[in-house]
């Protein structure tokens, strides 16, 4: 690895790093960075994984003010996302490298229009009964799914994660963001432990990763906390458009 792959390579972390707190989808920074430097795409996926784990884990805590009084739901919440993962881990071993890459942009899509139109569907939903009342047994299924895909891929499912809470929670957008970093870190931790014993990795690009993501991380955290909740919903819908688009041109 060269000094400029080694820069690039930390430059795409702490970008990832930062994208991922604030709204998700920093794997759609490093994964085309690490295929373009010429590392297979399931080498690239795995060290991706490892790599932002660090990353992740410090947006979950720079966050960790939105989740005083939550422990509880936040522990059924993580439930769901570890089986998730652990799924999606078996899928990424043993089905062709692009089954399941060909739905995500649908899937991506589907989360973004979540996000878009989760103020109007809330205040219906209000009007009709409270939301958090209504079908909270649906959100673990869904957020199980979520853990699926995040196993597999990891692109994009935090804003997936904010899209599901969103319709189904009465929570302020920042607090579902920080549910959405925790489970996130879950995913990856998850994920990164099974990877690191059975998959290929390169471990020079997990540690530059690890400790470029690190600083996005903590950047993110204190940038995301800032935005106001409209503010924020667009940054999501306008990352999750831009993320369609690049897995439709590299699809």
């Amino acid at each position: 690895m060269t000094w400029w792959e080694i820069a690039l390579i930390a430059l795409a972390g702490v970008w990832a790093g930062t994208i991922n707190t604030v709204v998700g989808s920093g794997t759609l920074v490093t994964f085309p960075v690490l295929v373009a430097l010429g590392y297979p795409p399931v080498t690239a996926t795995t060290s991706n994984a490892i790599g932002l784990i660090t990353g992740t884990i410090t947006g979950a805590y720079g966050y960790r003010a939105e989740l005083r009084g939550h422990g509880r739901r936040l522990v059924g919440y993580g439930i769901a996302s570890l089986l998730g993962a652990i799924g999606g881990t078996i899928l990424l071993l043993s089905l062709p490298a692009d089954a399941f890459e060909t739905i995500v942009p649908v899937l991506v899509g589907a989360a973004v229009l979540l996000v878009a139109v989760q103020p109007v569907l809330t205040r219906r939903l209000r009007s009709r009964e409270h939301p958090s009342s209504g079908r909270p047994w649906l959100l673990f299924p869904l957020i199980f799914a979520v853990g699926v895909y995040g196993g597999y891929f990891t692109a994009a499912q935090g804003i997936m994660l904010v899209g599901v809470m969103g319709l189904l929670l009465d929570d302020p957008l920042q607090r579902l963001n920080a549910f959405k970093n925790a489970l996130a870190a879950v995913v990856n931790v998850v994920a990164g432990a099974i990877y690191a014993v059975v998959a290929p990795i390169d471990w020079w690009v997990v540690l530059v990763l690890a400790v470029s993501s690190t600083v996005g991380g903590l950047l993110g955290a204190r940038v995301g906390r800032r935005l106001s909740p409209l503010v924020l919903r667009v940054v999501i819908v306008v990352i999750g458009v831009a993320a369609i688009v690049e897995l439709v041109l590299t699809a």
